[in-house]
């Protein structure tokens, strides 16, 4: 008997990646795509791209998928919902489109309790246009707008954005995972499957964060890329669960 231990995602077209050597985007992207077919949803599923490093979501996707303006992939979606509540609609943003010009579409869609799906990418810098400072890079890294390292005497502090959305009362499900080694990874899987589930039972708006790698503006090598991620990211950004209502709970003991 043949054990199959491994196996392309329907949900995931099989061509070749545009993004940088060790990022962790397309780690990613597998895992919604495994989730969009064990769920059984990828005829119904819509997603909303960003502006960013996954500009081309859509080009990774086999799904139906629609282009926002920077930052507005929240109010979008909402748009795609309410005009199609039987679709599973999902955001796919970076820190630099949902932390930064985003902010107050992804705030305002939580207080809503838009019955919608975010994934956020968090590699606390902006990735696409040089690696300059974002919203979330920590106190004291360097970017290349902040060559000295980030002063938040000048700057400002980086910004939790779960800790943040979770306080919101419309939010139902909001959580940070990792993507900086295996274990890591399962439980981002098992967080993005969540996410859509609470979507399909109604109860809210979802957000899964994942800590991400970017070795090319960290000026890192791949490895140390992902250990930077541990070392540095995981002390000030603490993965777990921010918020889950009761009733997303009884979903999360389906698996």
């Amino acid at each position: 008997m043949r054990t199959v231990v491994y196996q392309h995602p329907q949900a995931l077209e099989n061509i070749s990646t545009h993004y940088c050597p060790g990022c962790t985007h397309g780690i990613a992207h597998r895992l919604i795509a495994e989730v969009i077919d064990e769920l059984g949803i990828q005829e119904q599923t819509i997603l909303v791209a960003p502006v960013g490093c996954a500009v081309f979501a859509y080009d990774y996707f086999t799904v139906d998928g629609v282009e926002a303006a920077h930052g507005r992939a929240p109010a979008m979606a909402t748009g795609i919902k309410r005009s199609l509540p039987d679709r599973i609609v999902f955001t796919y943003q970076g820190d630099g489109d949902l932390a930064a010009i985003g902010t107050a579409e992804i705030i305002h869609a939580a207080a809503r309790g838009e019955n919608i799906t975010t994934i956020f990418i968090n590699n606390a810098i902006y990735g696409m246009t040089g690696g300059q400072m974002a919203p979330t890079s920590l106190p004291d890294q360097r970017t290349t707008s902040s060559p000295f390292g980030r002063n938040p005497a000048i700057a400002g502090n980086p910004i939790r954005m779960t800790e943040l959305i979770a306080a919101i009362e419309g939010s139902a499900y909001v959580v940070r995972r990792s993507l900086h080694n295996v274990r890591e990874i399962r439980k981002a899987k098992k967080a993005i499957k969540t996410a859509f589930r609470v979507q399909q039972a109604g109860l809210g708006f979802a957000m899964v964060e994942l800590l991400s790698a970017c070795p090319t503006n960290w000026g890192l090598s791949a490895p140390d890329a992902l250990k930077w991620v541990e070392e540095h990211m995981v002390p000030y950004y603490p993965l777990g669960d921010y918020k889950v209502l009761d009733a997303v709970k009884a979903l999360e003991d389906r698996e």
